[in-house]
């Protein structure tokens, strides 16, 4: 629930920054009112704004504090964790792969993963690289999730290659949406095996680099000054 809270938030100040933009100028003093206001209603200790108009940045400002034990503020470079907004970079970068015609949309998940395996036979002779993306598995909502969340050091890809099977569907295959994580990381071993480089390696490589995100990096662990890194990494 404290995920969805976040998710709406962020969704939330979205639209009203679009509202704003859509309108007269916003100025930084009304900038300042509208977040102070929205991280308290809704409980968030901190906040980076950026805000671009015609490909300029016009505005970035970081609000509340990056760490709540040693009260540091949040800046305009303070790093966040993004969550599942990664998930975006993993359709992207199969997206580059299908444009150079290295795999399809509908090749079919056992052509780069032979022991991927689904609780229905049919199911995994079907499923499809497309599928991976669709959240319409026939898995439940989260199908899995304890495998690899909040502490993923206990499983590894080949483990949840391996579980994919015992989990049952809850619905037919590719007629009803429930959110998922699991395939995603299938995508991203996709994306290994026909590349040679793990999903990290790939996007800054071909995403990030080529956009100048100097400061972006797959993975935390990656990045090249952690010092000024929200805390709390994820919620």
């Amino acid at each position: 629930m404290k995920f969805l809270h976040r998710a709406f938030f962020l969704a939330f100040l979205l639209f009203i920054f679009s509202n704003f933009a859509a309108k007269a100028q916003i100025s930084p003093a009304e900038i300042d009112k509208l977040v102070e206001r929205t991280l308290k209603e809704f409980d968030v200790p901190g906040i980076s704004v950026g805000i671009v108009k015609d490909g300029k940045l016009i505005f970035a400002k970081g609000y509340g504090l990056r760490s709540l034990n040693t009260k540091e503020k949040a800046d305009e470079n303070t790093l966040f964790c993004i969550a599942s907004n990664s998930k975006a970079f993993t359709a992207a970068a199969i997206g580059v792969l299908v444009d150079e015609g290295k795999l399809k949309w509908d090749d079919k998940v056992t052509q780069y993963i032979p022991e991927f395996r689904m609780y229905n036979s049919y199911v995994t002779e079907e499923f499809t690289i497309r599928d991976l993306l669709s959240h319409r598995s026939g898995l439940g909502l989260g199908a899995g999730d304890l495998m690899w969340w909040p502490d993923s050091n206990n499983f590894t890809v080949k483990d949840v290659i391996s579980n994919l099977r015992y989990l049952k569907p809850v619905s037919a295959f590719r007629t009803k949406y429930d959110y998922d994580n699991l395939l995603y990381i299938m995508a991203g071993e996709v994306i290994e095996r026909v590349t040679g480089k793990s999903w990290e390696e790939f996007v800054e490589s071909r995403i990030m680099q080529p956009l100048n995100m100097n400061q972006s990096a797959g993975d935390y662990k990656r990045l090249k000054d952690n010092t000024n890194e929200l805390e709390v990494r994820m919620v």
